[in-house]
């Protein structure tokens, strides 16, 4: 690296110095979105405020009950009087599901064997709804099939049946905490490099100190690597603090190689790096140059898969998604970070990162060349 090179990134590290604002944002953003995603967005449906309107009250309805008690899902904390009521609270938003066992419900047991109860779920919320039913199925499942136990004198375990033993690889415990960290590596160093690394160059041109540097002998080539690599250092410096933050806070394991990790985020940098130069030959304020950047991010996060899984969208969407590249390293850092994969299963992906990377960054340079002549 030459001294020209050099003293372009001494003189870009000042002006990230004298901002003490930015500088925190800088540091701070990843710290942020970790916490509310590791918090806040979070597909894990628990402890769901629930209310019970029991119009049988006998020993068979109050089994039922603490059945759904016992689960992890659902929080028993009042009970109603009428249905009227039960159904009140739940409008009001104070709870979220309703248990309603008729009058009958024991008698019914004992005399045929079987009987019928009621659920409400609150389906304002998609999420919410599509967790709680199946859960509220499977309780009730479980709780029929030791009641036919009980009936017969059978041990449950020796009924007839298929018996399944599910195994989740990867991710054990489904935490959605799991899933988001990893896809945050992608999202920050996509955001940071592209957003910093625009509104830097801008930034020159608004101060009028851009044809200082041109009247320099420093060539557009190291203008470029020099106004770009603190930013590399600041996004390395993010995805340790992420990696930190999410391994001893949230308890997300690495299973894969931390060194590939950081080799292959590189390769990634030539397309986010490339995409806040091209912004910067486009935008003529920093204002400008922040919105085209966030105008990039926001069909990255929802076309890559960061939220939403892919298979769920549209054809025409999921053939969009193909031309996103956050979508490929989403893959590589999720495939790293759970599933411990190496270089030749993420072969595709990684390809496709570098055809991005070198025609963009490519695209990008050639531009902005033209700028400076």
């Amino acid at each position: 690296m030459n001294s020209r090179i050099l003293y372009v990134i001494y003189k870009e590290c000042i002006h990230i110095a004298r901002d003490p604002r930015t500088l925190a944002v800088m540091f701070l953003i990843p710290v942020v979105q970790l916490i509310l995603l590791g918090y806040a967005v979070t597909t894990d449906i628990e402890h769901l405020p629930t209310i019970v309107l029991d119009q049988d009250l006998t020993r068979q309805s109050r089994d039922l009950i603490e059945a759904y008690r016992a689960s992890n899902y659902f929080d028993i904390t009042r009970y109603a009087s009428s249905e009227e009521e039960l159904g009140r609270l739940i409008d009001k938003g104070l709870y979220r599901a309703g248990l309603i066992i008729p009058t009958g419900y024991g008698r019914s047991l004992i005399k045929a064997g079987r009987a019928q109860v009621s659920f409400v779920i609150d389906g304002s919320d998609p999420t919410v709804a599509s967790t709680a039913l199946p859960a509220a199925q499977i309780i009730a499942q479980a709780q029929s099939v030791e009641l036919a136990a009980e009936l017969i004198g059978l041990d449950p375990t020796d009924l007839p049946g298929i018996e399944v033993h599910p195994r989740v690889w990867y991710n054990p415990d489904m935490k959605s905490v799991n899933f988001m960290i990893p896809g945050l590596i992608a999202l920050i160093l996509q955001f940071l490099t592209t957003l910093f690394t625009s509104m830097s160059i801008v930034r020159e041109r608004e101060q009028g100190t851009m044809e200082q540097l041109i009247v320099t002998p420093i060539r557009p080539p190291e203008l470029i690597l020099g106004k770009v690599a603190p930013y590399v250092a600041i996004s390395f410096f993010d995805l340790a603090e992420i990696l930190v933050i999410g391994v001893f806070w949230f308890g997300v394991p690495i299973n894969g190689s931390v060194a590939l990790l950081l080799a292959l985020s590189v390769l990634f940098l030539l397309t986010t790096l490339g995409m806040g130069i091209l912004i910067s030959t486009i935008a003529r304020s920093q204002q400008e140059a922040m919105f085209l950047s966030l105008f990039t991010l926001m069909p990255s996060i929802f076309l890559a898969g960061f939220f939403f899984p892919l298979e769920a969208m549209p054809q025409l969407l999921q053939w969009m998604s193909y031309v996103v590249p956050l979508r490929y390293m989403l893959i590589i850092v999720r495939g790293i970070v759970l599933k411990g994969v190496g270089l030749r299963i993420l072969a595709g992906e990684v390809l496709a990162i570098a055809i991005f990377g070198v025609f963009i960054f490519s695209v990008a340079a050639r531009r902005f060349r033209k700028r400076l002549e």
